[in-house]
């Protein structure tokens, strides 16, 4: 029985790249040839990394207005019971 860490990880990418063109799948996972859009594929990753940071971005403020609203409640109740 072969070792897993031997074994090639199949990712999504691939999958969808074999779906597209089983023939650019073969050339760069079983030859090794190098893609002739590097450059694009290099401004895509790049996106993906900006969309990534906008995603997290927008959840930590999500995070933070639950939180002062909690605040903002808390206050009020606070203040109507004070009186």
């Amino acid at each position: 029985m072969s070792d897993f860490r031997h074994q090639h990880v199949i990712r999504a990418s691939e999958i969808g790249q074999y779906a597209y063109c089983a023939r650019a799948w073969w050339l760069s996972s079983v030859v090794g040839a190098p893609s002739a859009n590097s450059a694009e594929l290099q401004r895509g990753a790049a996106m993906h990394c900006r969309h990534g940071q906008a995603v997290w971005l927008s959840r930590v403020l999500v995070i933070v207005a639950a939180a002062l609203v909690g605040l903002a409640l808390f206050i009020l109740i606070a203040s109507i019971i004070a009186r």
